[in-house]
Order: C-alpha cells, then structure tokens, then sequence
C-alpha cells in the first residue's frame, strides 16, 4: 500500500481480535514512527512497546481512571499498546510526538493491521504508578505521554467517517 493510500483509507479501530501481532509487525510499525520528523531533529519522542498482557491491563486501567466516558477497557481489547512520551525539554516535543503517533498509525494500517490513538497518556503517566512504569525502565527527566497507539488485527470494518467541507482556503 502506498502512503497516500494509507492515508486516504486508514480508520480508527475500536475492536480487535485477541490474536497476538507478529514481533516483526510491531517493530516494523515503530520504526516508522521512530523516522518521523522531529524539531531541529531532537527526536524527543520515545516509544513504550507493551505486549506483556499484566501490563497492558495496568495501564487500561490507570487509562480509564481518567475517563469521563468511563469504558472498562479503553483500549477495546487491542494486544498491543504503543505508548509513545516525549521529553519535555525539547520546545517542539508536542508537535513531534503527535508526528510519531500518526506515523504508527498509517504503518499499521499499511500493514494489515489496525490502530487508535487514545489519549490520556499524559495524565496516566502523571500518576504514581506511571512514572513507576518509567521509573522500572530506567527513564528519568521530565516525559509527557503524547498519546497510546492501540494495536491489532481488526474485529470489525467501520464505516469511513465523512469529511467535513470547507476546510481548505486558498491563496493564490
């Protein structure tokens, strides 16, 4: 699939079969989020790849705990969460997650996969337990979850959503 495709095609995924992604998917899928663009390449932005089923669950929860919209999962059953945080003292680390983030996406749905981003990372990884999560990894500084990047094979086909019109202004 070529990228504009990927782009033109790709939906958010709330349904996924338990079946476990191939390591050689998930890595595929990071490395093109790790080769987005970054702010005078500082490439604050990092990845937490979570396929451990106990963790996953932890941070399902720890998400939902954070949901006004309270779902019990709200990663909707996906095997595998791509957490992705960025450095905070980098001026563009914001922008630069967010690239990271729509770049899993497409390269997940390039390769037959599906994907969502579920926010609430930051305030997940501002808790206790979050930056315990970090703490176990050996990562220290000052990092703000950008968003989590839901992975799996998909349990159902939605409906492309409709665009909205009158989004484009031209100069000329």
């Amino acid at each position: 699939m070529d990228a504009l495709q990927a782009m033109l095609t790709r939906k958010s995924i709330k349904k996924y079969k338990p079946d476990p992604v191939p390591q050689e998917l998930i890595d595929q899928i990071i490395e093109a989020g790790l080769n987005a663009p970054s702010g005078l390449n500082k490439q604050a932005p990092i990845i937490l790849a979570v396929t451990n089923r106990q963790v996953r669950d932890e941070l399902s929860k720890l998400n939902a705990g954070k949901d006004p919209f309270f779902r019990a999962d709200p990663f909707y059953g996906a095997p595998v969460v791509l957490v992705v945080l960025a450095d905070k003292s980098v001026p563009t680390y914001l922008y630069d997650g967010s690239l990271v983030m729509e770049n899993l996406q497409l390269a997940a749905h390039a390769l037959g996969l599906g994907a969502c981003w579920i926010h609430r990372a930051k305030e997940t990884f501002e808790t206790d337990e979050g930056k315990a999560i970090l703490k176990s990894l050996g990562l220290e500084g000052e990092y703000e979850g950008i968003g989590n990047c839901i992975l799996g094979y998909p349990d159902h086909d939605p409906d492309k959503k409709p665009r909205k019109e009158n989004r484009v202004y031209y100069i000329k």
